[in-house]
């Protein structure tokens, strides 16, 4: 019951009626809810139900429905009995379709914290774009719950998260053994808790997601982190520059070597994570470095510089 409803309930039961337009308009609820009903001898108005009888009604409503699940529970456990029977004859490890589609962002963000909660041992995680301060809020708990317990907890982002003031506060905040990488382009997104479970997207806008349970396709997703992890930079808890080679910065280098890929500007930016006025910004560098007066003669500079055959 809304408090406009409460208000108007005690008010009817004070005078003895309300007009039915009052109802209506302001709390549809207590008629909803069999706490009004309509004046017999006006029907103008609406007259209320004493409690003594409307709140016995209301609780017998809410006993019926819980009956209602228990009987479809029983019913549940019965229809699966047969199910869990087959289920236990299956040696963990062996099972083809150890692999779950998770739909929804509340259903995946559910696993992932369940799963974390067991996890006790190690989590390495891929972050590649940008996340959101609920997001960082929201996982803090559970990485400082693992670092606790003595796990250590390994992550991979982009170059542009460097100077991102909310990630440098987000760790900060951490105490144990975690580390932060960055490099400039990642593969989507990965999460994987104690080398057992593993958590990948499976569309594009990330509102679906696949929880890998499967031992050898876990592994090779950790052979897969690992080899993007050792020409990571460091960042965090001990950073390590970005110093700049020949006069091209590393993200100048990322940008010089997809746009000889004839990549656009959008693209571009969507891959290395940044805006598209900050990769006009470093072609313009790239250009002014090379010496380019067009973007056709600065692919073909770049080619030529040998750039992008140097040890980043």
């Amino acid at each position: 019951m809304c408090e406009e409803g409460r208000r108007l309930h005690s008010r009817a039961l004070l005078e003895g009626r309300v007009p039915r337009r009052d109802a209506r308009r302001a709390a549809p609820c207590l008629i909803g809810h069999g706490l009004l009903q309509p004046d017999r001898e006006d029907d103008r108005w609406l007259r209320p139900v004493a409690p003594s009888v409307a709140l016995p009604r209301l609780l017998r409503t809410i006993e019926d429905s819980i009956s209602v699940q228990r009987r479809r529970e029983a019913r549940l456990a019965d229809l699966f009995e047969p199910f869990m029977a087959i289920d236990a004859q299956i040696v963990p490890g062996n099972d083809p379709l150890a692999i779950s589609v998770l739909g929804g962002l509340e259903q995946i963000n559910a696993a992932i914290c369940e799963a974390t909660a067991r996890a006790t041992r190690e989590a390495l995680a891929i972050q590649p774009g940008k996340r959101s301060d609920a997001a960082m809020a929201a996982s803090l708990p559970m990485e400082q719950r693992l670092l606790s317990a003595g796990g250590r907890m390994r992550t991979l982002c982009q170059h542009t998260q460097r100077h991102s003031l909310a990630v440098q506060a987000h760790y900060e905040q951490l105490r144990g053994d975690f580390e932060v990488r960055t490099l400039d382009e990642l593969t989507e997104r990965l999460i994987v808790l104690d080398r057992t479970v593993a958590f990948i997207p499976a569309n594009a806008d990330r509102t679906l997601a696949l929880e890998v349970r499967h031992p050898a396709l876990v592994g090779y997703l950790v052979t897969a982190f690992e080899r993007l992890w050792r020409p990571a930079t460091p960042m965090l808890p001990e950073p390590a520059g970005l110093p700049a080679r020949g006069g091209v910065t590393p993200r100048q280098h990322a940008v010089a070597a997809l746009l000889v890929e004839g990549h656009t500007d959008a693209v571009i930016a969507e891959r290395l994570s940044m805006n598209v006025r900050t990769v006009r910004v470093h072609i313009a560098k790239l250009a002014a470095t090379l010496g380019s007066e067009s973007r056709a003669q600065l692919g073909y500079l770049i080619g030529q510089s040998g750039i992008l055959d140097r040890e980043r």
